[in-house]
């Protein structure tokens, strides 16, 4: 953390904070030479400062930069004047922006989550989205230390373990990275001040309905005006030697998860329970966290009670128990296993199985020529090319067969099973589609929809498997080399 003096000339703020991020980047190895770094700027004073520190810092990195901005469809006309803002923002930075709305409401109420919990999974699912479609390979976010102090003191009201307390980490999954989280909120304003940039601000970050917001403006200015004029440093200290402290245990505690772990896919961990019924409470309760936290990214409103449930399931919990757990965590026991699910990647409306974890999450990658056997859709996909002039295949194709053109494709191809919000082109309508809607319209079973394989290619879906291809990879008189994939059912 770094304290500024008014009296400083012009420049010294932003020499200094240069300095503290260079250290930053420099010490959590955030970035590589080359890197492409998708900024997530949302208007505000942060988002605003880390886009410019990262603009000057780019060159010294060979950074290709872009900006994500998205609208959460909750404030109206403020949120659409904020992507207006981050639009005009980049056009004069002269950088590609991509902005988007999503209804965070209608999220909201298909998986029964908390109003934050669901724009936090919105975002962060859009961010992945556009890194994934352009090719970037980190995301920057504008988290400051202050916003670690606030999350360390709630988990602290909470009664959060050593994971809670924490904090936000620099660096999560090696993509996300927070190269700001070094400076505090009044560093920011001093930059923004110094460099005389426009920024905008967010009505609901005053909103007292929200706990961070009253920690915000309540309780922290209390604690910090009474009690403690640097509350802010210390709960930054807090977190920064719980992290080391945990990241020692949990160095210690990997063999012993690898072991307990009988299985997992996308969204989904299996853990053994012969393996694990057998260990301290202290390590049981350390790995049941640590599978919740791999399924869920997070440990968000996952308390010592939560945990407790779980362990009790597993040593004495009745065979077919359940738990549901905040933000879509299920929690189910067999015989031999306890298995920790994201009910969000299935929900009720588009699965027909109540999101139960009766079909379990998947994804693969396949590229021609190959066979690929699905083992949770009990179905076969094979790829081959061939060449255009042999176009007599095509009068042969049924629904379990698509031609498509290799030239609009990228291997190796994804197949997994729908996920929410997927939409394609299907062949022969106008406009994109959701594939809840198109499943539904078509009258395909509940029971088959979540098995279905959907295959994509860089992020785009250009084949619902047994119904439909995309339209942008079809068959044209200008096709020179075609792919023919082939769906069995077992």
């Amino acid at each position: 953390m770094i304290v500024f003096n008014n009296d400083h000339p012009r420049k010294q703020v932003e020499k200094k904070i240069l300095k503290v991020v260079r250290e930053t980047i420099h010490t959590y190895q955030m970035f590589r030479t080359g890197d492409s770094v998708l900024v997530a700027v949302s208007g505000g004073p942060d988002s605003v400062t880390l886009l410019h520190v990262l603009c000057t810092l780019a060159p010294e990195y060979k950074l290709r930069l872009g900006i994500a901005h998205l609208n959460h469809c909750l404030r109206n006309e403020e949120a659409d004047r904020d992507a207006e803002f981050v639009t005009a923002l980049a056009r004069q930075l002269n950088l590609p922006c991509y902005s988007e709305k999503r209804n965070v409401i209608a999220y909201q109420r298909t998986y029964r989550l908390s109003l934050e919990e669901a724009a936090r999974k919105i975002r962060y699912l859009f961010y992945h989205e556009i890194a994934r479609q352009h090719g970037f390979n980190k995301i920057a976010l504008g988290h400051t230390g202050d916003d670690n102090a606030e999350l360390v003191l709630m988990s602290l009201l909470r009664g959060s373990g050593p994971l809670g307390l924490s904090g936000i980490p620099p660096v999560r999954n090696s993509n996300i990275v927070r190269p700001i989280i070094r400076l505090k909120r009044s560093d920011v304003y001093a930059y923004t001040t110094e460099k005389n940039l426009a920024y905008v601000l967010d009505t609901s970050n005053i909103d007292p309905k929200f706990l961070r917001n009253k920690l915000r403006h309540q309780l922290i200015p209390e604690l910090k005006a009474s009690y403690n004029p640097r509350i802010i440093e210390t709960l930054n200290r807090i977190g920064s030697i719980m992290r080391a402290e945990n990241r020692y245990v949990e160095n210690i505690l990997q063999p012993v998860f690898e072991k307990s772990v009988s299985g997992k896919d996308i969204g989904c961990i299996r853990l053994s329970v012969p393996v694990i019924e057998s260990l301290a409470k202290a390590v049981k309760r350390r790995i049941v966290r640590k599978a919740i936290l791999a399924v869920k990214q997070d440990l968000r409103r996952i308390t010592l009670a939560h945990v407790d449930a779980a362990l009790k399931l597993l040593e004495t919990g009745p065979l077919n128990g359940r738990l549901n757990l905040p933000d879509g965590i299920r929690i189910f026991r067999n015989q031999k296993e306890v298995v920790v699910c994201d009910d969000t990647l299935i929900p009720d409306d588009e699965t027909g199985t109540s999101g139960r974890g009766s079909s379990s999450p998947y994804q693969y990658e396949i590229a021609p020529p190959a066979t690929l056997f699905i083992r949770e859709a009990n179905a076969t996909i094979s790829l081959r090319e061939f060449g255009a002039a042999d176009l007599t295949q095509l009068s042969h194709a049924g629904k379990h067969i698509a031609y498509v053109d290799v030239e609009k494709l990228h291997f190796p191809l994804v197949v997994r099973n729908v996920r929410p919000g997927d939409r394609f082109s299907p062949l022969g309508l106008k406009g994109t589609q959701k594939v809840k809607t198109y499943f539904i319209n078509n009258k395909v079973p509940r029971s088959e929809r979540q098995r279905c394989p959907i295959v994509l290619s860089r992020g785009n879906i250009i084949w619902v498997a047994g119904h439909r291809i995309d339209n942008h990879v079809k068959v044209r008189p200008g096709t020179r080399k075609i792919l023919k994939a082939e769906l069995i059912l077992a």
